[in-house]
């Protein structure tokens, strides 16, 4: 191989500065308008991507499913727990020995010349001083290396990514229980906007006109300026109400929308479901309730997995105080002409221990129980707590059924009398401040009846959430919208009873 001159050496000292002087120079890059709106259009077309257009009325049964599948949210927990199993697949092979390639190049601008000295004079040797290397040589190495000490540790992480991997789905299920009832809500409420938005709308007409008539007979002075002004105050006020519930009712469909990940301008029609008392929920025994949530709680259960990785996290940091043993065989080739044998197999075995370990032993291991003991804390911390959310959230739900009853009878009487006063404002011996007022409070009735039917079934999802229960979906991402529409009718209707611990 022909030796580099100096002129080429110098060059390339050059070039090479000149690269890492440029390296070193950084400039701040902002984004650009194009950059921003490139973006922003991916982002929403790949918000939307594979999402099923709605054909027709949106029912219950579909919302949730919707929900489960195209929610981004949710999209974001599967790709979290995609995430911890390339962690685990990915630290299962740190526990595999290692093996090394390397290749190298070396060169020296004069010759590697060495002198000797007598071992027993101490003076030179009279041989002459000689050559032991060539100027340029390339190297091969092939090395295999394994460590105890790796291996151990490598052991001791993929137990923990394990049960990372099932705290992460854990937090899915989590995900998915509040997931449904937000649904759940905002399905409620979108119905009661599709209930009353007509009628509301209707009665700001009749109110509207109502206070211009009286504005033009209090100019007109065809009436007492006082009694006008009061006239008008009230149908401000029934208007102020009438505006107040159609502000309610205006966002409900964004919401379910936003949930189930359609467009927000998009006109959603909803399919009421059949309304249930929720007796079935109130028939299981309080000591069945906590049974099902201290099995099946995701709460608790991350906490237990919590507690076992910092139970291996201990034996980790006790794994280190350990001498390390370290096993190494190689291949290794160099061309090097001064050597008498080009090829040849090198191995090894070393033993390694810090001393100074042993000082911050007592102390790493006390960090180690304290961890445990911390993890402990906090499962018996959250079992306590999962407990009073089951009491909490059975008592919520009961008081729910029971304000929905009450709202329902006000509602039913508010009705009767809204008949009646029309029926007396069509033979014109009520005013239309009465009409107005009459058809307020039965809109306000009726509004406060669909939100009390909302506020039931939401704590009926937060019940079931409590108790640690979804519906059974298998692969939900990968089946068809149609399929996992009737799985989650037919899980959505089984006997919480009968839910497997």
């Amino acid at each position: 191989m022909p030796i580099p001159s100096k002129r080429f050496i110098v060059v390339a000292s050059l070039c090479a500065l000149i690269t890492l002087t440029g390296c070193a120079t950084t400039h701040t890059h902002p984004l650009s308008a194009a950059d921003v709106a490139s973006t922003i259009a991916a982002d929403r077309a790949r918000a939307q991507q594979g999402v099923e257009p709605l054909q027709g009325p949106l029912s219950f049964d579909e919302a949730v499913a919707r929900a489960i599948k195209y929610n981004l949210d949710r999209r974001a927990r599967a790709l979290e727990v995609a995430l911890a199993q390339g962690q685990l697949d990915a630290g299962a092979y740190d526990a595999l020995p290692k093996l090394m390639a390397d290749a190298g190049y070396r060169y020296r601008n004069n010759d590697l010349i060495t002198r000797s000295i007598d071992s027993v004079t101490g003076q030179p040797s009279l041989a002459n001083p000689f050559i032991s290397s060539d100027r340029v040589a390339t190297t091969y190495d092939l090395t295999f290396t394994w460590s105890l000490l790796d291996f151990g540790q490598s052991y001791y992480a993929a137990q923990q990514n394990g049960d990372k991997v099932l705290i992460a789905a854990e937090r899915r299920r989590k995900a998915m229980h509040l997931l449904i009832q937000d649904v759940r809500t905002a399905f409620w409420r979108t119905a009661s906007a599709q209930k009353l938005r007509g009628d509301v709308e209707a009665s700001i007409i009749v109110a509207e006109e109502a206070l211009a008539d009286s504005r033009q007979a209090e100019a007109e002075r065809l009436r007492n300026p006082v009694d006008a002004l009061r006239y008008q105050r009230q149908l401000l006020e029934n208007l102020r109400l009438l505006e107040a519930i159609d502000q309610e009712l205006s966002s409900a469909k964004v919401e379910l929308a936003a949930l189930i990940n359609l467009p927000l301008t998009q006109n959603i029609v909803v399919q009421e479901a059949e309304e249930k008392s929720g007796a079935e929920w109130l028939a299981i025994p309080i000591e069945k309730m906590e049974e099902l949530a201290l099995a099946n709680n995701p709460d608790l259960r991350e906490s237990m997995y919590n507690a076992r990785v910092a139970s291996v996290e201990t034996r980790r940091t006790l794994l280190k105080l350990f001498p390390g043993l370290s096993f190494n065989y190689g291949r290794r080739h160099s061309n090097d002409s001064y050597l008498i044998y080009q090829n040849w197999n090198e191995a090894g075995l070393q033993v390694s221990y810090n001393l100074l370990g042993l000082l911050s032993a007592p102390a790493q291991k006390r960090l180690a129980e304290a961890g445990v003991a911390l993890a402990d804390q906090r499962r018996v911390a959250t079992q306590m707590a999962v407990l009073a959310q089951v009491h909490l959230a059975r008592l919520q739900y009961q008081n729910a059924l029971r304000q929905l009853d009450r709202a329902d009878a006000i509602w039913k009487v508010d009705s009767e009398i809204a008949r009646h006063a029309a029926n007396r404002g069509e033979v014109q011996a009520q005013s239309k401040l009465d009409v107005v007022a009459n058809r307020t409070t039965v809109l306000l009735s009726h509004l406060r009846r669909y939100q009390a039917l909302a506020q039931a079934q939401a704590t009926a999802g937060k019940l079931q959430a409590t108790l640690g229960l979804e519906p059974m979906l298998g692969m939900a991402d990968d089946a068809p919208l149609a399929d996992l529409t009737r799985a989650v009718s037919a899980s959505m209707r089984v006997n919480p009873t009968q839910a497997n611990p």
